[in-house]
């Protein structure tokens, strides 16, 4: 079976990775380079377009661009061992919880701040104080 050869555009639609998004992978060299043809136009392989899918599943899940270069290494290397793509998932999971953590702490904080305000006219905003006041967790 012939190996496809496509124009960056239809790599494009076959990933559902955007043009300028394939050429930063590129840049950073999460991509490899395509070869090109004799008017220096990049010609993409059915291995740039399995690679692009496993990068934006990566990045869906959340993966840092870092995270998802060692798991791409992993999975060429068929010997292996799932304990190291199973740290990177482990810790990629823990961040997860503490962002979350934080994302509750400032939900809370929020409301409380949103609650105080009273919504007239002429008054003080405790919206804007609450921006111009350092919080003690600041501080610290």
């Amino acid at each position: 079976m012939q190996e496809q050869k496509l124009a960056i555009g239809a790599l494009s639609q076959q990933s559902g990775c955007n043009i300028q998004t394939i050429r930063h992978y590129e840049t950073i060299g999460l991509l490899p380079a395509p070869k090109r043809t004799n008017g220096n136009h990049r010609l993409y392989s059915d291995y740039h377009i399995d690679l692009l899918v496993f990068i934006r599943r990566g990045r869906e899940l959340g993966f840092s661009i870092e995270d998802i270069r060692e798991l791409f290494e992993l999975s060429e290397n068929p010997d292996a061992s799932c304990e190291k793509a199973s740290a990177i998932a482990k810790r990629h999971l823990e961040k997860i919880k503490k962002d979350k953590a934080s994302l509750r702490a400032l939900e809370k904080e929020l409301s409380v701040i949103i609650n105080a305000c009273p919504n007239k006219e002429n008054a003080t905003c405790s919206i804007i104080e609450a921006l111009c006041t350092e919080t003690t967790k600041e501080r610290t």
